[in-house]
């Protein structure tokens, strides 16, 4: 089982000298992660976050993110869209090739909030 852990978040920092208090921006695809974790307290600014191709099955521990922008699940195991009404920002989200029930469309009302999902700039 891959994880988020400090340690890769700076080795996928390189464009930010190995800082991660201050990134805009993460790559974590292909890394087998199970869980969403650490994101919100490592890197509160994140803008763009790029998760695909991982064995994720939960959207979960975003809520700190404020400044999210784009999020890229594509690829993964989730089922139902859930905990992104706090990502005030944002604006993309990528659930390409997910297995989201017919009960889980369901949870696209919880996207609501989300004022500027879909809108163009």
């Amino acid at each position: 089982m891959g994880r988020i852990t400090e340690r890769l978040i700076r080795q996928r920092a390189e464009h930010n000298e190995g800082l991660i208090s201050t990134l805009e921006e993460v790559a974590l695809h292909q890394q087998n992660i199970e869980k969403i974790e650490l994101l919100g307290q490592l890197c509160p600014k994140l803008k763009i976050l790029y998760l695909q191709n991982n064995l994720l099955a939960k959207i979960q521990n975003l809520y700190k993110l404020k400044d999210l922008e784009y999020l890229n699940l594509a690829v993964n195991n989730v089922t139902k869209l859930q905990n992104l009404q706090r990502c005030k920002g944002l604006k993309k989200l990528d659930l390409t090739i997910n297995i989201v029930s017919k009960a889980g469309l369901l949870t696209v009302e919880s996207l609501r909030a989300n004022i500027y999902l879909g809108v163009k700039d």
